[in-house]
């Protein structure tokens, strides 16, 4: 089958799965093919995909690589069973129509090449045709006389109980291979499987980290990602002995309904065989695939989790071009200070030690000062770490004047980005303590463009990130940074090499090109002068030029979103109500003159005339949140600081299936378990905060020794817990309860707050 008729048929498949129209999936498989990028795809070529988000997109793009892996792992396995000379047509057909991979392998399983097993041993020793009789269950014969005629001294059969052996034997392996068979333990085991994790005896004291999980018992279907990925982890670190099976003789019943025909001697010898075979190759076979497609839920799960957050801290709010001044915050060191213009150029840097050991409180004052002056600084960055509020307090104890916003900032990777090559490279004069500083003051100013410098693994707000597929991740992390770069768009004259890169249809070499273009010939002046940039050909133009700005450009909509392929519309627009294209982009009135149903194509359509026309209005227009200002309590410095009852503002630092955490500004996040993250039922937190949000909550918890914070957001957080419903159903009969573990500590804190009254 070609290339193109197997597209058709993917594409159609998708359009089923995904309640797609398949001309809009077929179109969007084309542009994939050659080489769009999602953003631009979602962007710019709405009339072709019917208007889909990344979102979906990005789902279809996914699900056609799986579909392209399954159709060859297809020709691997048609090739294989061909070269035995076993290839059926009823073989081949069931073979293109599987439509998982599961179902491929198990076609696959009895041609599949293997090494000696027991099964092969009894076929050499001739005992197959006593198997294939036995397995009918259907002539009355003496079995053991029967399976005395297959003793044979020579090819190693002694008895008619060895014969019997062998003929089981044989018999497990066809029922493990049986495609039917499988489907049914297969779903038995996602039906009914149970997650059980035990601590490996003399690890208990190694493995406290684990404690939660040394007796740990729930279904595989209902396992979140964190719990699964946790206890991994503990059987990778050999802390404990995880097993996902269902119940035993529920699974051998399963296959004795399938392969049990009568009530004789032969189905006894079937039913010893079915035994051995569910316990020496079914449940070892369907252990091992369960818990690879249970990984690949929770890293999947895992994955969006971290790709949602990191989103919410790409595109906080911006303060903008400001002059900063940062402070890299430390105790013994002193702290790092900086001085960065409106570009965010270093033009000073010091240290100060106004705190213990040295104390220098006075002259860090009258440095601070005199900085704030010389450099005209509107904006003061303090990095949150160690000695953050203790530097804070002293930053706001010097009477600086008003207008200067003191401000903490999350410097979550800052250390990465300073060791890193790319900090190297633009400041190789310095240190890795003004580097770092640096960073905390760009993040500031422009979040997003500092934070595409640092591998968004190293930014902190995922869960299990490193146990998780890192191809998998890698993909779901650059697809979000690339979504939030373009949809923000990137001055071309300004911009850094790194943010550049993930501009629509750029990578790194061009990126780089760009600058190198821009160092030498001076800012561009217009979109198409990118045209004379090496490699930065008509392909890669068409991908990139509406994401990028140049705000002082000849042309205004050269500092917009609109497509320089949609320039002649909007010049169309403007000779019809005889203005300029600039009166058009300033104008409300003109622009309620339209009538868009004039500029309608072939290949135009009012989803791209309706963006056009909204990009008019706000040309260029950043779509994060005007920067606001926000201050931890007074006062509330360290953990031993808090009480409970405490009301405190924080900062969502983290959201993971289980809860949220939030920086309370005491060098230590606090969680809001999902049970506490509102008044009502929470099934995914993200319905309630995301990260960088600014909420307020209650100190319910505290743990000084072991540095643990629950906090709640609910209104009354010390209420009692409803008692659960009885039911009213007659005769209703009690399922049996699963022993239930221990909660994880991070569950736990947040449920412990029931014990306390205000």
């Amino acid at each position: 089958m070609s290339i193109e008729q197997n597209l058709s048929m993917w594409t159609a498949q998708i359009a089923r799965e995904f309640s797609l129209v398949q001309k809009n999936v077929d179109a969007l498989a084309a542009l994939l093919e050659e080489g769009a990028t999602i953003p631009f795809i979602s962007r710019y070529r709405k009339e072709m995909t019917g208007s889909m988000d990344e979102v979906m997109i990005a789902n279809v793009r996914d699900r056609l690589e799986q579909l392209r892996e399954l159709d060859k792992r297809k020709e691997a396995v048609i090739s294989s069973i061909e070269k035995q000379g076993k290839l059926t047509p009823e073989l081949l057909s069931a073979i293109a129509k599987a439509e998982t991979l599961a179902e491929v392998e198990d076609l696959y399983l009895p041609y599949k090449p293997k090494r000696k097993t027991r099964a092969s041993a009894a076929k050499e020793k001739g005992l197959e045709p006593l198997a294939e009789k036995i397995f009918l269950q259907k002539e009355k014969f003496t079995l053991a006389d029967f399976a005395a005629t297959f003793i044979d001294t020579e090819k190693g059969v002694q008895t008619a109980e060895e014969a019997l052996e062998g003929a089981r034997d044989i018999m497990a392996e066809w029922i493990s291979e049986n495609q039917e068979a499988r489907k049914k333990i297969r779903e038995l085991f996602w039906k009914e499987g149970v997650v059980s994790s035990r601590v490996l005896k003399g690890k208990e004291e190694e493995g406290q980290k684990f404690k939660d999980y040394f007796e740990w018992t729930e279904p595989v279907s209902k396992t979140p990602s964190h719990r699964m990925l946790a206890m991994r982890r503990g059987e990778k670190e050999g802390i404990l002995l995880l097993d996902i099976f269902p119940n035993e003789d529920d699974s051998i019943a399963t296959l004795e309904r399938q392969f049990v025909l009568a009530a004789n001697e032969q189905a006894e010898q079937v039913k010893l065989a079915i035994k051995d075979c569910y316990k020496r190759l079914l449940k070892p076979s369907l252990e091992t695939e369960v818990r690879i497609e249970s990984k690949m839920k929770a890293d999947d799960e895992a994955i969006k989790v971290f790709c949602t957050n990191l989103k919410e801290l790409l595109l906080a709010a911006p303060l903008g071009q400001k002059n900063v001044l940062a402070i890299d915050p430390g105790f013994r060191s002193g702290c790092k200070v900086v001085c960065l213009d409106k570009q965010g150029k270093l033009l000073h840097n010091l240290n100060i030690y106004p705190h213990e050991p040295q104390r220098e409180t006075a002259k860090a004052r009258g440095i601070i000062k005199d900085l704030c002056e010389q450099f005209n600084i509107e904006a003061i960055a303090i990095g949150n770490g160690t000695a953050s509020r203790e530097t804070e307090s002293f930053v706001k104890s010097i009477g600086l004047p008003h207008k200067i916003l003191i401000v903490m900032v999350n410097e979550s990777g800052a250390s990465v980005y300073s060791a890193s090559d790319v900090a190297r490279e633009e400041f190789p004069d310095y240190d890795v303590t003004v580097r770092g500083a640096v960073s905390i003051g760009r993040r500031l100013s422009d979040p997003l463009a500092e934070l595409v410098k640092i591998d968004p693994k190293s930014i902190g707000v995922g869960q299990y990130q490193h146990d998780v597929d890192q191809l998998k991740l890698k993909q779901g992390l650059d697809d979000v940074v690339m979504s939030c770069v373009n949809s923000v768009g990137v001055e071309v004259n300004t911009a850094s090499k790194e943010l550049l890169a993930y501009v629509s249809g750029l990578n790194t070499s061009i990126a780089k090109n760009i600058v190198e273009y821009r160092n030498q010939n001076g800012p561009f002046k217009t979109r198409e002068d990118l045209m004379h940039v090496p490699r930065l050909g008509e392909k890669v133009f068409e991908q990139a030029a509406g994401f990028l700005r140049i705000h002082q450009a000849e042309n205004p909509l050269d500092a917009s979103a609109v497509h320089p392929e949609s320039y002649s519309i909007v010049e169309k627009m403007a000779k019809d109500l005889g203005c300029e294209v600039k009166d058009l982009m300033t104008s409300a009135e003109l622009r309620k003159q339209l009538d868009l149903n004039q500029y309608l194509t072939d290949k135009v359509g009012l989803p791209t005339l309706t963006d056009i026309l909204t990009e008019l209005e706000k040309p260029g227009r950043d779509p994060r949140q005007t920067f606001e200002v926000f201050s931890f309590t007074e006062g509330v410095n360290t953990i031993a600081d808090l009480k409970i009852g405490m009301k405190l503002p924080g900062i969502v630092t983290n959201v993971t299936n289980f809860g949220a955490f939030v920086d309370v500004g005491v060098h230590q996040d606090g969680l809001v378990h999902i049970s506490h993250l509102a008044d009502k039922f929470i099934k995914d937190p993200n319905e309630v905060v995301t990260v960088q949000q600014k909420v307020y909550v209650t100190v319910t918890e505290v743990d000084v020794p072991r540095k643990r914070i629950a906090l709640s957001m609910k209104t009354d957080p010390f209420a009692e817990a409803p008692a659960p419903v009885k039911s009213n159903k007659p005769n209703e009969k009690k399922k049996p309860e699963r022993a239930k573990p221990e909660q994880s500590m991070e569950e736990k804190l947040a449920m412990l707050v029931n014990k306390f009254k205000k």
